[in-house]
């Protein structure tokens, strides 16, 4: 396959930066690169452009360089939530993944960063806080804390309404005592006692029967 010597104009991922002089294939060149305007021939004349090419390349590279290193310190004070699935024992549903991050980050801080540059060194599959790699640039590396929390509800504890405590009824007597008997109703008025002067007489006791007076001895009466 014959090969051709191009400048590229940009970035290119896997290919080179700008102002790179590489050598790609020539229908690559052909088709794709030269029409984009991603790259330009190696001729005599375009060599003289390398030097613009090498200066703008230097002031994007330095004005991203500060942007990267001002967002590094921002990231590195956030704590981005990530929302999951899980189960009844609280495990989780699949892993979280550099694109779900960066979705986030999209929503909560309105932060556009690119899934690539964030590097998950291991598989985050528990809810929780974990730090995250993020190189943003070649000369920025930073760390963001991650939150990774469920959005199924946890199930629902049913509790019982303490009971209410009996009421013991109240002893009004020690123990081997009787209650006290109901209140009797109130005596009538007792009549005050008659005095001895008041009551009426008594009926005199029938007088005894005089006994004969007895004569001499031996004489009975009439």
């Amino acid at each position: 396959m014959a090969k051709t010597e191009v400048i590229l104009t940009h970035n290119i991922v896997g290919l080179g930066g700008e102002s790179d002089q590489v050598k790609v294939a020539a229908g690559y060149a052909r088709n794709y690169l030269f029409p984009q305007g991603f790259a330009i021939p190696l001729t005599g004349a375009n060599k003289r452009r390398l030097e613009v090419l090498k200066q703008r390349r230097g002031e994007r590279e330095a004005h991203e360089l500060n942007t990267m290193t001002e967002l590094s310190k921002s990231l590195t004070k956030l704590v981005c939530v990530v929302t999951v699935k899980t189960g009844e024992d609280g495990k989780m549903f699949g892993t979280v993944t550099a694109g779900m991050i960066a979705d986030q980050l999209k929503t909560q801080f309105e932060v556009t960063l690119d899934k690539r540059k964030i590097h998950l060194e291991h598989t985050i599959r528990t809810l929780g806080e974990h730090d995250v790699e993020l190189r943003l640039h070649a000369d920025v590396v930073t760390t963001l804390k991650i939150r990774v929390e469920s959005s199924t509800p946890p199930p629902a504890v049913t509790t019982r309404a303490p009971e209410a405590k009996k009421e013991e009824p109240a002893r009004t007597e020690k123990r081997g005592r009787r209650p006290e008997a109901a209140e009797k109703p109130e005596a009538e008025e007792k009549k005050p006692r008659a005095t001895r002067s008041e009551r009426p007489a008594r009926t005199e006791r029938a007088e005894r029967t005089e006994k004969p007076e007895r004569g001499p001895k031996g004489h009975k009466p009439e």
